[in-house]
This record gives C-alpha cells, sequence and structure tokens, in this order.
C-alpha cells in the first residue's frame, strides 16, 4: 500500500500515544524541523508545535504543519489546550533567551506559557541548545544551563564544528526525548547487554574470531534505553556501529575481559542481565609471543575449552532477571527448545531466546522463539517481537 507523502512507517513504540509539544525557537536548526518532527512521529508521538515569531522567519509554519501533522500554534490565539496535556516538551533548538526567560518565568509567548505549564505539572522538559561557540562558552551560559539541569530539564549539547555548538542527530533527540520521557516510569530497570562476538589471540596479530555483527545486542539496547531502562552495554567485536547516543559502552573482545567485566558490575545492583554475546567456546590454548612465521608448514593449534560465561555468573546473579541467546544448528525445531530450556535449568537463566543457524534472515522464518523457565516456548515472529518480548520479562521482574 503506497503512503501518503505526510504519512511515515513507525519505527519504534518509545513515544507511543505520548503527546509531545515540540517548541521551536529562532536558531538555525530550526531548518532541521521537518526531520525531528517525522523522526517523533516515528516513534509514535502525537505532536503538538509551537513556534516562536524568530522561528518563523527561518521555516514556514506550513512546512512545519505538514511534517508535523499537527496543529502549529504561532501566536495566543492558538489553542493552548493541548498544554494541559502533554506527556513531555521537547524544545529543539533552543536559543539562550528561552532557556533563560524560562527561570526567570517571563511569559512572551506561547511556549513560554508552555514551559511554565511542564514545570508546575513536573511534566519531561528536553531543550536542545543550538548557539556560536563563542555564546555556549559565556559563563553566563554555563550558569543558565547549570540551573536548568538542577530543576530536572535535560539539556542535550551537540557537537562542537565549524565554531558552533550544533544541534545533535535527529536520531539522538529523539532517543534522548524518549528516555527522559519514560525514565521515571514504573518498572525501569538497570540492565547489563553483553553483545558481539569474541576473539582469541593465535600471535600478536592473528586471531580466532566468531561471527557476530552485533546487531541484535545494539537494536535491543538502542529498543530499552528509549523505552528508560539505565542501559550498560558490555560489547565485543562488532561489524555493526553502535547508536552513538546508548549512555555507556564498555569494549571488551575477549572472552576473558568480557567475563571480567561482567563480574565487575556484579557488585553495581543491576536489575536484569541480556547475554546476547557470542562467545568463543573454545580459545587458544597457547597464544605465541610476536608473530608466527608464514611458509612453515601445518599448524598445529591447540584449543581449549573456555569459560561459560552464564555458568560463571549463575551465583552473582541469582537475584537478576537473566535472558540468555542459544543459536544451534542442523536441529529440529523441537531440539532447539529442549536444549534451551535444558540451558535454562543449568544456568538459573529466565528465559532464552534460541535460533536455527539455517533460519536467519529468512523472511518465511521466525526472528526466533522464547524459551521460559516452564518449559513453554513463544514465537517471535519479528524483531519488534522479541523486543517487547525481553522488555516485557525485564519490566516484569525476578519475583513476577
Amino acid at each position: 500500500m503506497a503512503l501518503r507523502d505526510t504519512d511515515v512507517e513507525q519505527k519504534g513504540t518509545a513515544l507511543l500515544g505520548q503527546r509531545i509539544v515540540l517548541g521551536i525557537t529562532g536558531g538555525i536548526a530550526a531548518v532541521e524541523t521537518v526531520r525531528l518532527a517525522r523522526a517523533l512521529r516515528r516513534e509514535g508521538a502525537e505532536l503538538t508545535v509551537i513556534m516562536t515569531k524568530s522561528a518563523q522567519r527561518i521555516i514556514t509554519p506550513l512546512a512545519v504543519r505538514w511534517a508535523s501533522q499537527a496543529e502549529v500554534i504561532t501566536d495566543w490565539d492558538g489553542d493552548l489546550s493541548a498544554l494541559n496535556l502533554a506527556d513531555a516538551v521537547l524544545v529543539a533548538p533552543a536559543t539562550r533567551d528561552v532557556m533563560a526567560s524560562h527561570l526567570h518565568g517571563l511569559q512572551h509567548g506561547p511556549l513560554m506559557m508552555a514551559l511554565s505549564v511542564a514545570r508546575s505539572r513536573t511534566t519531561p522538559i528536553v531543550m536542545v541548545p543550538s548557539m556560536h561557540q563563542d555564546l555556549a562558552r559565556d559563563p553566563v551560559t554555563d550558569d543558565i544551563v547549570q540551573e536548568l539541569r538542577k530543576e530536572g530539564i535535560h539539556v542535550l549539547w551537540g557537537p562542537e564544528e565549524e565554531g558552533k555548538r550544533k544541534t545533535p542527530e535527529v536520531d539522538h533527540i529523539v532517543a534522548a526525548l524518549a528516555h527522559h520521557a519514560n525514565k521515571e516510569k514504573a518498572g525501569r530497570k538497570s540492565v547489563v547487554i553483553t553483545l558481539g562476538a569474541t576473539r582469541s589471540p593465535i600471535d600478536d596479530v592473528r586471531h580466532v574470531q566468531n561471527t557476530s555483527s552485533g546487531s541484535t545486542g545494539w537494536q535491543l539496547a538502542g529498543h530499552l534505553h528509549k523505552h528508560g531502562h539505565d542501559v550498560t552495554c558490555v560489547a565485543g567485536i562488532t561489524s555493526v556501529a553502535p547508536p552513538k547516543w546508548l549512555p555507556l559502552v564498555l569494549h571488551c573482545p575477549t572472552p576473558e575481559t568480557m567475563l571480567a567485566e561482567c563480574k565487575a558490575l556484579t557488585n553495581d545492583p543491576i536489575d536484569a542481565w541480556v547475554h546476547a554475546a557470542a562467545v568463543l567456546d573454545y580459545v587458544v590454548e597457547n597464544p605465541a609471543e610476536g608473530k608466527l612465521a608464514s611458509q612453515q608448514g601445518t599448524l598445529n593449534l591447540p584449543l581449549v575449552e573456555s569459560a561459560k560465561h552464564i555458568m560463571e555468573l549463575k551465583e552473582a546473579c541469582a537475584s537478576a532477571v537473566r535472558i540468555g541467546f542459544k543459536l544451534e544448528s542442523g536441529i529440529k525445531q523441537t531440539d532447539l527448545i529442549h536444549r534451551a530450556f535444558a540451558q535454562i535449568q543449568k544456568a538459573g537463566m529466565t528465559a532464552v531466546v534460541a535460533n536455527r543457524l539455517e533460519d536467519l534472515g529468512k523472511a518465511t522464518k521466525p526472528r526466533g522463539y522464547l524459551v521460559d523457565q516452564q518449559g513453554a516456548h513463544f514465537v517471535l515472529n519479528s524483531v519488534e517481537d522479541l523486543h517487547e518480548a525481553v522488555q516485557t520479562l525485564i519490566e516484569r521482574g525476578k519475583e513476577a
């Protein structure tokens, strides 16, 4: 079915059904509003837009109305009733004048009213400054930002480029807003996700490595972060780049460093562990120093069994939700489910997402099967099904 040019394809659910007030001020970054509004809608947001008079000199209300498919308020004669129902307010770009005016309660326009209503109702607010570097470095600007943050407002600075503090990428802004809007909801957890491949050195320049792009782990981490969870990624080797806006990524390329990092994290109050990394089952017994000479004939490379991470962490993580991933090949679906259930029983897991190698990437095959502690299994037809299943288990908690 063809989409109208005003339609968007929903990509996520982090803002589904949430009423977002989008404030646009007079920074030149207002030209990005069309992309931003459509990106917010792809996460399910229902928009009300307020433009300052200076913003209207940079981008027209007509263009913003097309992108947002929402009412665009340009003056006091607009319908301000939506301000009482807002779930979050995003000001992008945010000029220093608007930030300072909000601190001091000034009311020169409907955007300032929206911010005052949000403050009185403790509605989440995100501001995205965009300004020349000299203005950004002004100590007064720093004072304004610090005071805003004391009020609980999330101020999101972008990169320093060409003498300016530019706005972050659109997906970064959307992720920051979603996280800030959702983080105080019930069931938000501290989550560790392991992901990617691991390697074992043969010598100082060669290694043995298994196959994993890291895509599943990155996507799941991004989904949980946008839904308000506190996510830490422990990443091995990945061929897919992570979202730049994930808050904490710890790089651990070998099975040993990954396990050591996970053990260190058990000292923190972690509510849930998602073991999505492809950890080597066998590692090189005695790596050589330097570089092994080439053209020396057959190389005999003894491999020894490595530590099983989910078993090593069983006791330390016993009070947390634990979700594993299991990949098998050349077996029937029933055997796949049985092996996943056996892993749950042996390692004390909450659930396991099981896949067959030959099914991956095939449109006619499900994304995987979720197996629970009772041995029941549920078909995950899509990546979205996988995300929602893992999110549900995490938010239910260990005692559910």
